[in-house]
């Protein structure tokens, strides 16, 4: 293949799960710069990647800027090709990476994003299960974006342009955007979504800004696909169910960023169509705030604020869409 795979890694106290997922990085079968950056971690983190990967690059933040800046400042210094984001509690199988790549030139310029097939892990060896963790993300009529469990309906299978050695009934899928657990991303996609110089966009912080990209990028008239003949291995601490137990801080940004979301990249026919199912979950959201997750309540606040910000942002994104929101309308399901 001869190009070059930037592989960005993010770090925030993740020195227990690095042994596994920089053995999965090293095994990878592609010419690949390897990016670090750590969010002022408080345990070895740094030491562990600069021992196992002295030429990487290293960028040490004295902050945690969360993860879409984090991203960000790999990015804009990243030589690939292709850009693939790798949690550090994530491991990849030796061929993932070539066998997304391979996707990319059979698939055509038109996608931009694709992912493997990620199965849960466990633990901080990320031990191999079976459940299906994500096979992208998909859309709903109420604002909220999942992964995905099983391959997307049979009318998204993308045509395979030789069969080679093939056996019937694998093969691609377009899907509506791509995890950041194991995201590739070409270049070209890249440069043609950022917005002020932010790929990610550093108001998310963390989570969610994986679903803003892949929402900007269709509205752009970029693709996503999923490839599951690329496998990797993600243990996943944050889920729904799970909510009650996780940092309010983290809540607060699921919160705030679920409306920001929408703020940024919602039309007026994709609003009209999905608001019976979006003001309804609106509503439980914010009871929930008002009475069991108070320490929600400063995401409204913060979204008061930065009002301004965000429309100059709607604006910039709207005024470049290429894609009407009558055709995005079916990914909303």
């Amino acid at each position: 293949m001869g190009r070059l795979v930037t592989v960005v890694l993010i770090t925030w106290n993740s020195a227990s799960y690095l042994r596994r997922c920089l053995d999965g990085i090293a095994a990878q079968s592609v010419d690949l710069e390897l990016i670090h950056v750590d969010n002022a971690s408080a345990d070895d983190s740094a030491r562990r990647v600069r021992e196992r990967f002295p030429q990487a690059r290293q960028i040490i933040n004295r902050e945690n800027l969360g993860f879409a800046a984090a991203a960000n400042q790999a990015i804009r210094i990243a030589r690939g090709d292709f850009v693939a984001l790798v949690n550090p509690d994530a491991f990849l199988t030796a061929a993932y990476l070539s066998r997304i790549i391979e996707a990319f030139d059979r698939a055509g310029e038109s996608f931009g994003a694709a992912t493997g097939k990620l199965l849960r892990g466990r633990g901080y060896d990320i031990e191999p299960t079976e459940e299906v963790d994500s096979m992208g993300i998909r859309m709903t009529r109420s604002g909220r974006h999942l992964d995905m469990d099983r391959l997307p309906v049979a009318s998204y299978r993308l045509p395979e342009k030789s069969s080679g050695n093939r056996e019937p009934g694998t093969g691609n899928f377009e899907v509506f955007g791509v995890s950041g657990a194991g995201a590739v991303f070409r270049k070209s996609y890249i440069i043609d979504v950022t917005i002020n110089d932010e790929f990610f966009d550093e108001d998310f912080f963390a989570f969610r800004e994986d679903a803003d990209v892949a929402w900007r990028g269709r509205l752009f008239g970029w693709r996503a696909m999923v490839v599951p003949e690329a496998v990797a291995y993600h243990v996943r601490s944050v889920t729904p169910e799970r909510r009650r137990s996780l940092s309010p801080i983290i809540n607060m940004h699921s919160v705030k960023n679920r409306f920001l979301l929408r703020l940024k990249n919602e039309g007026a026919y994709l609003a009209i169509r999905n608001a019976p199912f979006a003001l309804t979950r609106d509503l439980v959201v914010i009871a929930a705030a008002l009475t069991i997750e108070r320490s929600s309540l400063p995401a409204f606040g913060w979204l008061w604020r930065n009002r301004r910000r965000i429309l100059e942002k709607r604006r910039a994104i709207q005024k470049r869409r290429r894609i009407s929101d009558w055709h995005l309308a079916r990914w909303f399901r």
